[in-house]
């Protein structure tokens, strides 16, 4: 959680974002955070998931002494370079690799290979030969000194400081069976050719010179940097989000210069530039039509289903559709300062804003690992004041250290995690990482995305109202011939159910958009209009009582009522909505069951949502909002108490998804929401996000779990190490149980069923 400051920052103050390296778990994090706010006038807030330092800091102090305060910390510290859209396909991001992921593959593949024969030859005494030691040392010896690298120094760091975290133990551990192992090969008996480490059940004091701990070393180092790396890699998606966004706009546009058309890079806009925009193409930026009339599809951007008639006068926004006809467009804001380019720096702040989850081994060993390196040294003091020499005393306090080492614990998180996640994959749930489980437990209100989400996203003929004597079929073949010849998302959804129902549309005669109201034209000899009742009143003609009647029932529930008139009467009502997926009502039954409050937000309008929440059983609705908005609903919801998950699937949630304690992204929406989630829902059913809930959950109790048991382990023989009864084959044994256990209890996870 972020520390309070010591020192608020002044209304004057200024804002910096610090990329932050070498941290290598939450308390790193916290330990930055509190050396940055004892500043005077500075106010900061450092995520370790994003590996990034929020600061706010009054006039007296420059960037350059926050960046030296966090190296005098221990870690360093640079501003990042501005996220911008890849202008290649590699994309720009791979560039990202070499410096983290890569060195830390190199090493957990180092790590495993060289591992595995030394545990076989330890834990089974068939494949002890003459010289097996001595093969186990050779190979032990780059997994603790190489691969084992990065917890070396980061326990060095921590010990500077006066901190102890899983890094200190892991070190302090695989350091002390290392180096116990050399002293007894080279001036003990471990050393002798045909030395066996025997199975023996019995429990019986040792000088420990004909002891080696390689296996141990190694294990362990091998299974911690497993986790490590499965970590950082979902961590550097963090800034993919910002990414995605910034890709949804469009990369060129036409300008009109001197009467020409010329295309350039959007880069290369100006505020007052005007350019040209065709049908099917997405607006280059934010500005003003000056020219022609259409239909923008900007439910990316606004969540606002049915798509929104412009013509000269209207404002636009950039990456929306031009759905229909041709437009002139003035840009009256370029870069930064466009509604994209804000909602992605909404979605950076977000993130950055958003308290990394602690890691729990890190809050046990916070407590256990000052204990344990405590009790070593009572045990030395103990048995050397004891009179029984430093051999035995040794021994026992390096037993103490040994036993502590945590290798069940480098399994606990990582096996549970990818047993969890492969099953999740298998029911369309992606889960991105170790933080994201925590959250679940704690979440108690759902906040629910309406288009694409709870509702199909689309467009659809729901029903078609006929007057006396007219049968549907007709309606159909008629207005479906005609709105079959125009682009308009409405109209595409007519021809789309029309044909669905009656099969082959036929071709019109005459044709004619008017725009803002309908489609005017002949098909079959017949003089059909489709369109706004207005359309109909042009030519004198009105809705019989019945249907208008049900044009005004349809537009109650929220739908788009289109009148059809031929041959001069008015002759039916198409009622065209987004919607509601089948699955949605019964999801949103067992997102209650959960303990889950949920709640319907979206940029629709009232009477659309209203209607929809009836239908599928919220009571809460939130409607006609901004992606700015959403965020500001999430925050306020959070500032009531509740812990908020929120699922969503458009670029105008993606922002919300990060702000929220847990983001569910559809995966048939944009890679924005989906980067900017924790879990991905690739079934686009919302029943996924009760099952993900679920999955979550029982992942998080099997780690939990995993880490009692790794532990108790170790408290359990902790005594026995500082008694010096502790035989090392038991020790191994015990050891190798305690893995096996927790590998058998995240296979558990495999059984996970959906329900419903």
């Amino acid at each position: 959680m972020p520390t309070a400051a010591a020192h608020p920052a002044t209304s004057e103050a200024r804002e910096v974002e610090l990329a932050i390296g070498g941290m290598t778990c939450a308390s790193c994090a916290a330990r930055i955070e509190k050396k940055l706010n004892r500043m005077d006038g500075v106010e900061a807030t450092v995520n370790y998931a994003t590996e990034k330092a929020k600061v706010s800091f009054a006039d007296g102090v420059d960037v350059a002494d926050l960046i030296a305060t966090v190296e005098k910390t221990g870690y360093s510290a640079h501003e990042p370079a501005p996220v911008r859209p890849a202008q290649d396909q590699d994309g720009g991001s791979p560039a990202e690799e070499p410096d983290e992921l890569t060195p830390l593959r190199q090493r957990l593949v180092t790590a495993v290979v060289l591992s595995v024969p030394v545990i076989a030859m330890a834990m089974v005494p068939a494949f002890q030969f003459e010289y097996w030691q001595w093969l186990s040392l050779t190979l032990a010896a780059p997994v603790v000194t190489y691969a084992a690298w990065p917890f070396h120094r980061a326990a060095f760091t921590n010990a500077r400081h006066g901190a102890a975290t899983m890094d200190t133990l892991i070190s302090v551990g695989t350091s002390a069976a290392f180096l116990w192992s050399l002293w007894a090969l080279f001036f003990g008996t471990a050393g002798t050719p045909g030395m066996t480490h025997p199975f023996e059940f019995t429990v019986a004091r040792s000088d420990g010179a004909g002891n080696i701990y390689l296996e141990a070393a190694a294990g362990v180092t091998a299974f911690i940097l497993a986790g490590r790396w499965f970590e950082a890699r979902s961590k550097r998606k963090a800034g993919a989000a910002l990414r995605a966004l910034l890709e949804l706009g469009a990369k060129e546009v036409t300008v009109l210069r001197g009467g020409r058309e010329v295309t350039v890079p959007t880069s290369e806009l100006t505020v007052g530039t005007r350019f040209l925009v065709r049908p099917g193409e997405k607006i280059a930026t934010d500005g003003t039509v000056v020219e022609g009339s259409s239909a923008i599809d900007a439910s990316m951007l606004t969540g606002e289903s049915v798509p929104v008639e412009v013509s000269v006068g209207d404002t636009v926004t950039g990456a929306t559709l031009n759905a229909g006809g041709r437009l002139v467009v003035e840009a009256t804001r370029v870069g930064s300062d466009t509604q994209l380019a804000r909602m992605a720096k909404l979605v950076e702040d977000a993130q950055n804003g958003k308290a990394a989850a602690q890691r729990l081994a890190d809050r046990i060993s916070a407590v256990f690992v000052p204990v344990v390196i405590g009790l070593a040294l009572a045990t030395l003091g103990f048995w050397l004041g004891n009179g029984s020499g430093l051999t035995a005393a040794f021994t026992a306090a390096v037993a103490v250290l040994i036993i502590a080492c945590p290798c069940a614990l480098g399994l606990a998180t990582p096996t549970a995690l990818m047993v969890g996640t492969g099953r999740g994959a298998q029911l369309g749930i992606l889960i991105k990482g170790p933080e994201v489980l925590e959250t679940t437990r704690a979440v108690d209100t759902i906040v629910l995305d309406k288009t694409g989400t709870v509702t199909t996203g689309r467009m659809t003929l729901l029903a078609v109202r006929t007057a006396e004597g007219v049968t549907e079929d007709e309606v159909l073949r008629l207005a479906g011939a005609l709105e079959n010849a125009s682009e308009h998302p409405v109209a595409r959804a007519v021809a789309a159910g029309a044909a669905e129902r009656v099969g082959t549309l036929p071709a019109p005669e005459d044709f004619a958009n008017v725009p803002g109201l309908g489609v005017q034209g002949v098909v079959e000899g017949h003089a059909v209009l489709v369109g706004r009742e207005k359309l109909l009143g042009d030519w004198a003609m009105e809705l019989t009582p019945e249907l208008a009647a049900a044009k005004q029932e349809a537009e109650r529930a929220g739908r788009t009522a289109i009148a059809v008139a031929w041959d001069g009467e008015a002759r039916a009502v198409l009622e065209v909505a987004d919607a509601v997926k089948d699955t949605s009502a019964e999801a949103v039954r067992r997102l209650r069951a959960l303990g889950l409050t949920p709640i319907l937000l979206t940029g629709d309008n009232r009477t659309v949502a209203e209607a929809v929440a009836a239908e599928v059983g919220i009571d809460e609705v939130v409607a006609e909002v901004m992606p700015e908005d959403k965020v500001d609903v999430v925050r306020r919801l959070q500032s009531e108490g509740r812990s908020v998950a929120m699922v969503g699937d458009g670029v105008n949630d993606a922002a919300a998804l990060a702000t929220a304690d847990l983001g569910l992204a559809m995966g048939t929406g944009t890679d924005a929401a989906i980067e900017a989630g924790d879990l991905t829902l690739v079934r686009g059913d919302l029943n996924a996000a009760a099952d993900a809930i679920r999955l979550s959950r029982r992942t998080l109790g099997t780690i939990r779990t995993n880490l009692f048991w790794a532990f108790a382990y170790n408290v359990a023989a902790l005594p026995l190490a500082a008694a010096g009864l502790l035989n090392p084959m038991i020790a191994g044994a015990a050891m190798a149980f305690s893995s096996v256990f927790v590998v058998g209890n995240s296979l558990r996870l495999r059984g996970f069923r959906p329900t419903g």
